[in-house]
């Protein structure tokens, strides 16, 4: 299997692999996987009682088993070496005290959408109780941090910032490629109440990714993200104290705005030429 990297001559045109539909395709395929397994146990274990689908034993081998079946079908369909979709390399040391500040005020603009959007149309019961239970582990919280703020940063980043993300670098406008991987990103998590904040969060590590050049840089972006967020979970009453933080309010609402655009000026500066190619 050769993958999507071959030449036409008479139209001087290239082909890589994944294109958005395949990218989408792939995507699909990883849920199906997954849902071969978790949906037969979640049937069963509504009917009988049992609580199987949460049996660590039998979940962590169906995650990693889906997960390396789908870097490994998107690794050697891309064709290209390892080290170009996974550039696993160091990157200034400055860049995570910017990307903490953006993840603060892009967590008050998530805060902000997410307070509409269920006003507009509240979650149901069963699905607050769902996400609570993301961060539920029967390792304690310590599973829990293992689970939200090492695995699936590492996993999903591999996948849309890794095989993804350097596909559509090299078929796209770098513009369009982090466009179209935020918007993969958003819709894989299928949560509509989050999907704009997870779609912000895709435009921002995508960002970072291409800066950087570095999938390091964007694996610790969505682990910091993720820990920001088990935090404001676990400690919600401290961080519901937080003036700085409260949504509805016009002066925090500039003060973020502000710290935004500064720190993506400032870290545009301090990534200068670190981006990857790609025109936007």
């Amino acid at each position: 299997m050769n993958g999507f990297h071959s030449v036409n001559v008479e139209q001087k045109t290239v082909k890589y692999y994944p294109t958005f539909w395949q990218a989408v395709n792939l995507i699909v395929l990883y849920i199906f996987l997954q849902s071969l397994i978790d949906f037969p146990l979640a049937l069963y274990d509504y009917q009988y009682g049992t609580d199987w689908l949460r049996e660590p034993w039998l979940k962590l081998p169906v995650f990693f088993g889906t997960t390396f079946v789908i870097l490994f079908l998107g690794t050697r369909l891309s064709g290209l070496p390892f080290r170009e979709i996974f550039p696993l390399k160091s990157f200034r040391w400055p860049v995570m005290p910017l990307v903490f500040l953006l993840l603060v005020s892009l967590q008050f603009f998530m805060n902000e959408i997410t307070v509409h959007v269920e006003k507009a149309l509240p979650p149901p019961g069963w699905f607050l109780e769902l996400f609570e239970r993301l961060f539920e582990s029967d390792f304690g919280i310590w599973g829990g941090i293992l689970r939200v703020v090492v695995l699936a940063p590492i996993v999903e980043e591999l996948i849309f910032r890794g095989v993804i993300f350097s596909g559509f670098q090299r078929i796209y406008p770098v513009f369009w490629a982090i466009l179209f991987s935020a918007l993969l990103f958003a819709l894989f998590h299928l949560n509509p109440w989050q999907l704009m904040p997870t779609f912000l969060l895709g435009l921002m590590v995508g960002y970072i990714r291409w800066r950087t050049g570095s999938l390091l840089a964007a694996i610790f972006t969505h682990a910091l993200h993720n820990g920001m967020i088990f935090l404001s979970v676990v400690n919600q009453d401290i961080f519901n104290k937080l003036s700085w933080m409260q949504v509805g309010k016009i002066n925090n609402f500039v003060l973020h705005l502000i710290m935004l655009g500064s720190c993506f000026v400032a870290l545009y500066y301090v990534t200068k030429g670190k981006a990857t190619k790609g025109n936007m």
